[in-house]
């Protein structure tokens, strides 16, 4: 399959070379010609304008900074639009406004041309190793057709839901990540400030509950099902916690903003009555406001834990890569030198023993002689 490939930054660049290294012929476009240099040497075809790009190939993808580049790229002057032909498609990887991305799939729907948005997430280290999440809105069997070239560029790629469900999943990702963010540096800058040193506190927190599981799987317990009794632990003692952080913040002089908010919440699920349900219940009053439901069936959920330790995705993945240490290498083995061979002497001549001479004889002992008597000694004379 031939594949059109604009838009070749620091994400698009990584995935357009794990497509050629896949196998695909590629067709190239960027506002810099320069950043195609690697792809053109590996073999792809450079094209001066989107349209060209798309009057090449059987299907285009896009990843641009933002909805007016795509909106330029897809339906400006030498856009995509007036490239493709019937029946192709456009896979559109940036992060984009689903109401954009909407508007582009009509335009190009007259045309018969399939769009499909397919925003990724992993990061630059993510799309260089292929190791992405790529969300995809639009004709479910378009994306099925196309699931090797997905593959290509990611190991999780996923099918949301009807045009601009991808773009949707990754706007509630990347909001979700920042505001999160946010929180964090303000409840560890008031555990600074309190005076526990930096790693410390975050080898301390991360051993915690929340530190343990990944992000969103708390969702699972309480708020996908919508099932808030028995409590795990009850609002009230959550109440007292946060009460008790942004006192503490204020005590020692440091911002609380966000957890001022999330008490504010807290403290208007209290005046409901929910003191003994549980501590995840304030985030019903968020469901009401926006007049919607979860109500996710437990053995839906389960069955996605399920495939994600299939997968291997059931342990949250390093912060950062590991650097590759190379092992010295061991010195060359040097071959012993050949062992030289000493001439052979000829054995001396064996001397035969001297002849045994006979042993002497044996003479007889000369006979003892008897000692003769001694005279009786005389008495001793008297002393005068």
């Amino acid at each position: 399959m031939k594949v059109g490939f604009i838009g070749l930054g620091i994400m698009g660049g990584s995935m357009a070379s794990n497509l050629q290294a896949a196998g695909h012929a590629l067709c190239v476009h960027d506002i810099r010609r320069q950043v195609a240099a690697p792809h053109l040497a590996a073999g792809a075809e450079w094209k001066d304008t989107p349209r060209q790009v798309a009057e090449a190939v059987d299907v285009v993808f896009t990843s641009l900074p933002g909805p007016p580049e795509v909106e330029a790229v897809a339906l400006g002057a030498d856009g995509l639009i007036h490239g493709l032909r019937k029946g192709a498609a456009f896979f559109d990887l940036s992060t984009n406004s689903p109401a954009m991305i909407r508007r582009i799939h009509a335009a190009f729907q007259e045309k018969g041309v399939h769009v499909l948005d397919a925003p990724v997430s992993g990061g630059p280290i993510g799309a260089k190793t292929r190791r992405l999440a790529i969300w995809v809105g639009g004709d479910r069997g378009i994306y099925d057709a196309h699931k090797d070239v997905l593959g290509a560029m990611g190991d999780q790629h996923y099918y949301v839901g009807a045009i601009g469900a991808g773009a949707v999943a990754k706007l509630v990702h990347n909001c979700s990540s920042f505001t999160i963010g946010a929180v964090l540096a303000e409840t560890f800058s008031m555990g600074i400030k309190a005076g526990v040193e930096p790693l410390a506190l975050w080898k301390a927190v991360r051993q915690g509950a929340s530190g343990r599981r990944r992000t969103f799987d708390r969702l699972m317990d309480k708020f996908l099902p919508g099932t808030y009794d028995p409590p795990s632990f009850a609002l009230k003692l959550g109440h007292k916690d946060v009460s008790l952080a942004t006192a503490l913040g204020r005590e020692i002089g440091v911002p609380m903003r966000l957890a001022n908010l999330a008490l504010a919440e807290l403290t208007e699920a209290l005046a409901h009555g929910w003191g003994d349900k549980d501590s995840s219940s304030y985030m019903l009053l968020q469901l009401e406001r926006a007049g919607v439901e979860t109500g996710v069936p437990l053995e839906k959920l389960r069955e996605v834990i399920e495939q994600s330790v299939l997968d291997g995705l059931g342990r949250n993945e390093p912060l950062m890569p590991r650097p590759q240490r190379e092992l010295p290498k061991a010195p060359p083995v040097r071959e012993p030198p050949p062992a030289r061979e000493a001439p052979l002497r000829e054995a001396s001549p064996v001397r035969e023993a001297p002849p045994i001479r006979e042993a002497l004889p044996v003479r007889d002992a000369p006979a003892v002689r008897e000692t003769p008597a001694r005279a009786p000694e005389r008495a001793a004379a008297p002393p005068p």
